[in-house]
């Protein structure tokens, strides 16, 4: 049978589609993961465009977790040009909404009635003179692909500051969202697979 011409380009064609299920199945249920066991912290929305060719309509998000005072930022910034990601500690507000405490270059401990999140990595360059006055990051969960056609309500939404987002954080400080809501409503829920 391994002599059959035919025999290992179908044993190849075989363990190609193998490998391609198995890292479908390993982006799902890392995504899963995240809805399933991380802690949910509702988010607030600022201004910020929607359509990517590939992928459909999606809405841009930008929260306030995103600019972070530099007087929220602890140990200092790096004073070489560097690769950075920022540690996170998001504390729930008065008005229900999660906000920055304290972000930091390297680790933090955590703390009762707080998550640690972390921000994409970004390239931080320093100034010669002072810091900045605070730094805008992602933490990747700034777009969101809706159904064609859907994404103006989201927009107008957003704009208004009337659209929240609820967002899991894992132990690792990952973040994915989990349900979109316009004034309190759930709009869009992700299923937890």
């Amino acid at each position: 049978m391994s002599d059959n011409p035919i025999f290992r380009p179908l044993v190849a064609a075989i363990v190609v589609a193998l490998l391609q299920t198995a890292f479908v199945g390993y982006m799902i249920e890392s995504r899963a993961s995240i809805l399933r066991s991380g802690v949910d912290v509702v988010l607030k929305t600022v201004p910020v465009d929607p359509r990517d060719l590939l992928r459909g309509d999606y809405v841009i998000l930008a929260y306030d977790i995103s600019t972070i005072p530099a007087d929220k930022i602890t140990g200092g910034f790096p004073t070489e040009a560097m690769d950075a990601q920022l540690s996170v500690r998001l504390e729930k507000q008065s008005d229900g909404f999660w906000g920055v405490a304290e972000a930091t270059f390297g680790p933090l401990a955590p703390k009762d009635g707080s998550v640690i999140a972390h921000s994409a990595p970004f390239y931080y360059y320093p100034t010669p003179d002072n810091p900045p006055s605070s730094l805008n990051v992602e933490y990747g969960i700034e777009r969101y692909y809706v159904p064609e056609g859907e994404g103006r309500v989201l927009e107008e939404a957003r704009n208004a500051s009337a659209l929240a987002v609820t967002a899991s954080v894992e132990d690792g400080g990952r973040m994915q969202i989990r349900v979109i809501s316009i004034d309190g409503k759930p709009l869009y829920e992700e299923p937890l697979y």
